[in-house]
């Protein structure tokens, strides 16, 4: 891997409560290099998705920071682009407007209308979706609105893709579609992507490394696991692995024995 490309230095955040402040992170040190590929997991609560937002700039730490590319992160911006677990399309607009709201905000002045178009059609066959550019999301599937989601963001030509359990609430089988067609999207494309997810198998299959955070509060890095699986990953081929097995015999244990749920 070359140089460090996205950096996280001793970033904590703590929240007002009617308590007194709430420490949800502390001192989270992460180095991630240009065009991997990192998983964020860990029990509902380990403060994954408050890592996540302040990535994108949605929230600011309390102590610590982030550096992309050598200049801080401090509010959000195209560069880091976000695929949330709802797809937050635009209902009244269809699949190409929500496309297009996202391109006319990022490359107005720098690409000509005719640019945007073929860049809009580009990013909407990349996610297979050419067929349906003229429906409305409540016309569409949920694996194809999250289809559509994932071409907004990419189209933005963002340096970092942040998503935060982007295939959580589909069926088993979208979800395999899915996660394949972002494998393939990223060899082609080497984007840096940083995905939260609860799914051990799917951090497994997706990742280059897996961040595994321990629990709140205060929660922090726990473990970071490399996972040095050849790609292009296949997962038939991987459910007959013995070092996939292994891999995800780690995670499950880091989850289930050392970060135990406190008792209710």
């Amino acid at each position: 891997m070359n140089h460090t490309h996205l950096e996280l230095t001793g970033v904590g955040i703590s929240f007002p409560t009617d308590k007194g402040l709430y420490s949800a992170l502390q001192n989270v040190n992460l180095r991630i290099a240009k065009g991997e590929f990192v998983s964020l997991i860990g029990h509902s609560g380990c403060g994954k998705s408050t890592v996540l937002n302040i990535v994108a700039g949605l929230y600011q730490a309390t102590t610590g920071g982030v550096i992309l590319d050598g200049r801080e992160v401090n509010a959000p911006g195209p560069e880091r682009a976000v695929v949330f677990q709802n797809h937050s399309l635009l209902p009244w607009l269809s699949c190409y407007e929500n496309v297009e709201l996202a391109v006319r905000q990022v490359f107005k002045g720098l690409k000509s209308r005719r640019e945007m178009r073929d860049w809009i059609e580009h990013n909407l066959e990349l996610v297979h979706m050419s067929h349906a550019r003229d429906k409305r999301p409540s016309e569409i599937s949920g694996g194809m609105k999250q289809r559509i989601g994932i071409a907004r963001a990419l189209a933005m030509q963002p340096k970092v893709l942040l998503m935060d359990e982007p295939f959580g609430a589909l069926d088993a089988l979208t979800r395999a579609h899915l996660q394949d067609s972002l494998m393939e999207i990223q060899a082609d494309l080497g984007n840096t992507v940083i995905m939260i997810t609860h799914d051990v198998d799917e951090a497994v299959l997706l990742s280059d490394r897996i961040v595994m955070m321990t629990n709140g509060p205060s929660a922090t890095v726990g473990e970071i696991m490399r996972v040095e699986l050849p790609r292009p990953r296949d997962r038939m081929t991987l459910a007959h692995d013995a070092s996939y097995h292994a891999y995800r015999a780690r995670v499950l244990e880091f989850l289930y024995q050392r970060q135990q749920r406190p008792a209710a």
